[in-house]
């Protein structure tokens, strides 16, 4: 099989893998030898001899507790490879209403995306309108990678490029990993979250770029569906979130009996009953942690609180780059100067200096 790809581009791969994990244990021990290492990882996959090495596993508990699993570092520079090279051609094709791991297309974009929808529909907020949220239920561990292996080979016809997105695809992390942590957190995950459930032809790891890409890819089948064979003109998608708005709610429960039905024929996925909503827009859009009502655009409640908490009890050798974090967050919010200023008052409570438009904090002496 041709190698299709050069040095240069895993060069730019690397780069790219540690813009934020830099000061990982793995990534400092690949730059201790960083050009043997990457002339030996080139010439395993211009051999075809590439195999993933072994994950980390560890359990996150905010905001519930699931699985996260991360790549060796030099695994992540051949998930890197490949979404330099494929990601652009996928991008092309995707709707404007899908966001999460696309460029420019984060959760202020999704927020502001759905705001501006609602204001189209209601005519700024002049008209009544409903919205239909809807959740897939155990979404991560519950892809089918025959399905997905299909939706790749569709459009990445370069043979040897597809031989690697199989290789990434089809990487049991199960079969070689460590756990970190504490492992009694894991019995705090549910079983039809974990992926040690799950078949083998089931489930992405969460927390890799090739998983969120892979995701989007997934469901771009879905967001087709929806806008083009529902006929939703009203319609944004974050990762396996996505709302639908319209005049009528005799519609939009039309659109979620099909869309019940679509799901299971044609990706083996289903809705999560229970985070199904469908209420009118004037009583408020919560979505991406935000939450949309007439006029007004604020960050989640139960977020406010948990930053403030976290600010107040967290160790001060955190506190810097959490407060500074949070800061962002609010930020993104239309009307969040109360809420800053009710973090603003928790770091000065802590001794921490904040700047006066409440939009960040300053390191302080040990």
């Amino acid at each position: 099989m041709i190698t299709d790809f050069t040095f240069p581009e895993l060069v730019d791969a690397y780069f790219d893998c540690r813009h934020n994990k830099r000061n990982t244990a793995s990534a400092l021990a690949f730059e201790q030898d960083l050009e043997r290492n990457l002339a030996h990882l080139y010439d395993e996959l211009a051999a075809g001899d590439y195999r993933p090495g072994r994950s980390i596993c560890f359990v996150v508990t905010r905001p519930k507790p699931r699985e996260v699993w991360a790549a060796d570092f030099r695994d992540r520079i051949v998930h890197h490879l490949l979404y330099n090279r494929v990601a652009p051609r996928f991008y092309a094709s995707f709707i404007a209403d899908s966001c999460a791991c696309i460029p420019g297309r984060g959760t202020l974009y999704a927020a502001q995306r759905l705001e501006a929808k609602v204001r189209s529909i209601t005519q700024n907020w002049s008209r009544p309108a409903h919205y239909l949220k809807l959740d897939l239920a155990n979404f991560f561990v519950s892809i089918d990678k025959c399905i997905l292996r299909d939706q790749l080979a569709a459009r990445i016809t370069e043979p040897w490029w597809m031989q690697l997105a199989e290789t990434i695809l089809f990487h049991d992390p199960r079969q070689d990993f460590e756990y970190r942590g504490n492992p009694s957190l894991l019995d705090r995950v549910p079983p039809h979250k974990q992926l040690a459930r799950q078949q083998a032809h089931l489930g992405l790891p969460i927390g890799n770029l090739s998983s969120q890409f892979f995701a989007n890819v997934y469901l771009d089948v879905l967001d087709q569906h929806v806008k083009h064979r529902i006929g939703a003109p009203h319609y944004v998608r974050y990762v396996d979130d996505f709302i639908l708005l319209h005049e009528s709610p005799q519609w939009l429960n039309a659109a979620h009996d099909e869309i019940e039905a679509f799901l299971p024929a044609r990706l083996n996925a289903r809705l999560n009953p229970s985070k199904t909503i469908l209420q009118p827009v004037d009583r408020g859009v919560d979505f991406v942690g935000h939450v949309i009502k007439p006029w007004h655009r604020s960050t989640r409640r139960r977020t406010v609180n948990e930053a403030i908490r976290r600010v107040r009890t967290i160790d001060h050798t955190d506190l810097f780059e959490t407060a500074n974090s949070y800061f962002g967050l609010l930020r993104q919010a239309q009307h969040s100067h109360h809420d800053r200023a009710r973090l603003a008052n928790a770091l000065r409570a802590r001794g921490s200096c904040v700047k006066g438009d409440l939009t960040k904090t300053y390191r302080t002496a040990p």
